[in-house]
C-alpha cells in the first residue's frame, strides 16, 4: 500500500475479560519438582496487545478487538475502523469450538481478508476422524483407531495396547490426559464412557505410538515452507507419566508435566527422517485446506516410520512458543513472523483471491 499503513484488526473472542484479574499474591507452586520454564502469566487481553505493539513496530497500524461474543459489536467495529485485513484469533463463540468457522464465515461474507485457514478447512480440522481418513486416503500414515459414538458393554476391536482415547472434537489437548492412554480393556471402557459423559461427542480410539514428538511449523500460502523442526523431549518426564503432551503440559504451570515436556528447536534428527517430515507436513497442510501457518504434530516410531497425529490450522502464536520458536530457529523475529502472516492475507486481496 503506498503512503498508508496497512490496518489490521486483531480479532479474538474472550467474552469475561474480568475473569482474567491477577492478584499480586498469586504465585505457581510447583511442589517438589524444580520448573523448567519461567512462567510469566499474561491475560489473552495482554497478549494481543503485545502482538498489536509488535505489528506497529514493524510499520503495521494494528488495534485490538475483543468481540465478546457479540457479532453486533465486531459488525459495528469492522464498519467504523474499515480495516484491511482481520488477523483472526477466534477459536470459539459462545463457548462453543465448532462456531470458530462461523465467524470466519463473517468475514468471508464481509469480504475482508482475514489470517490463517478459511472456514471449511478449519471445519474439516476440527473433525479427528475427518482428518485421519482423509490424509490416510492420501497415503499419509496416522495411528489405527475405531471411533465410538454410544456407550456398550464391550468394544470390540482389534488395535494393540496402549492405547490413546480422546474426544473426536476438541484441540488444545483438551480431553488428553496422563489417564487418555490405557493398557487394557477395563482401563479403555472406563475413559471411553467418560469421554462420552463429560465431554458429549464421541471418542476417538487409537494406537499410542511410542517414540520421539515433533512438530513440524508450515509457514506460506500458495508456495508454503517447512520451518525448523521442533522436538518435544520427554526425557525428564517422571515414571509416573506417560511421554504425551497432556492438556496439563500445554496449559497449567502448577503441574509437573508442563516443566517436563521441553521443547528443543532445532530437532536433531537424520537427514532422511527431517526431509520426510517436512515432505508429510507440505502434504497434510495441503490437502486440509491450511493456508498462512498451521502445525502438523507427529509421532517417530522407534522404527522411524513417522505417524501424523494433528493437523492444528491456526495454532498458538505465542512468543517463544511452538510455531514461534520454529520461526524463530529460520530466522524471523516474533514481530517480522507476525507481520509476515498479516501480509499473506492482503496479498490474497490485492490478487482478487
Amino acid at each position: 500500500m503506498k503512503n498508508k499503513k496497512l490496518k489490521v484488526a486483531i480479532v479474538y473472542n474472550e467474552a469475561a475479560p474480568e475473569l482474567y484479574q491477577k492478584s499480586a499474591e498469586s504465585e505457581i507452586s510447583t511442589g517438589s519438582f524444580v520448573p523448567y520454564f519461567e512462567v510469566e502469566e499474561l491475560t489473552p487481553m495482554e497478549e494481543f496487545d503485545y502482538i498489536a505493539k509488535k505489528l506497529k513496530r514493524v510499520g503495521i497500524n494494528a488495534y485490538t478487538l475483543n468481540i465478546m461474543d457479540n457479532v453486533q459489536l465486531m459488525l459495528n467495529n469492522f464498519k467504523k475502523n474499515k480495516p484491511h485485513v482481520i488477523f483472526n484469533f477466534v477459536e470459539l463463540y459462545k463457548d462453543e469450538p465448532q462456531y470458530e468457522m462461523n465467524v470466519v464465515g463473517l468475514y468471508e461474507l464481509l469480504g475482508i481478508p482475514y489470517t490463517g485457514a478459511h472456514s471449511m478447512a478449519l471445519a474439516n480440522c476440527q473433525s479427528k476422524i475427518f482428518v485421519k481418513r482423509l490424509l490416510r486416503s492420501k497415503g499419509i500414515k496416522t495411528p489405527n483407531f475405531f471411533i465410538v459414538e454410544k456407550e456398550k458393554n464391550r468394544y470390540h476391536h482389534k488395535l494393540n495396547f496402549p492405547l490413546m482415547v480422546k474426544p473426536v472434537m476438541e484441540d488444545a489437548s483438551v480431553g488428553i490426559e496422563n489417564e487418555s492412554i490405557v493398557i487394557d480393556n477395563k482401563q479403555m471402557k472406563e475413559r471411553i464412557n467418560y469421554i462420552l459423559k463429560y465431554f458429549y461427542q464421541p471418542a476417538l480410539v487409537e494406537e499410542y505410538i511410542d517414540g520421539r514428538e515433533l512438530n513440524v511449523a508450515v509457514l506460506g500460502d500458495k508456495k508454503p515452507r517447512a520451518l525448523p523442526i521442533s522436538e518435544i523431549d520427554f526425557s525428564r518426564m517422571p515414571e509416573n507419566l506417560y511421554n504425551i503432551v497432556s492438556y496439563q503440559a500445554k496449559w497449567n504451570p502448577n503441574h509437573e508435566s508442563y516443566h517436563k515436556t521441553i521443547p528443543k528447536c532445532p530437532a536433531r534428527l537424520p537427514k532422511k527422517v527431517e526431509a520426510k517430515a517436512k515432505k508429510i507436513a507440505l502434504a497434510s497442510f495441503k490437502i486440509m485446506g491450511c493456508r498462512d501457518y498451521a502445525r502438523i504434530d507427529m509421532r517417530l516410531s522407534k522404527n522411524n516410520e513417522l505417524f501424523v497425529l494433528e493437523v492444528n490450522p491456526n495454532p498458538d502464536l505465542t512468543d517463544g512458543a511452538g510455531f514461534m520458536r520454529s520461526a524463530g530457529v529460520a530466522g524471523l523475529s516474533y514481530a517480522q513472523a507476525l507481520k509476515k502472516i498479516a501480509l499473506l492475507a492482503w496479498e490474497r486481496r490485492v490478487n482478487g483471491k
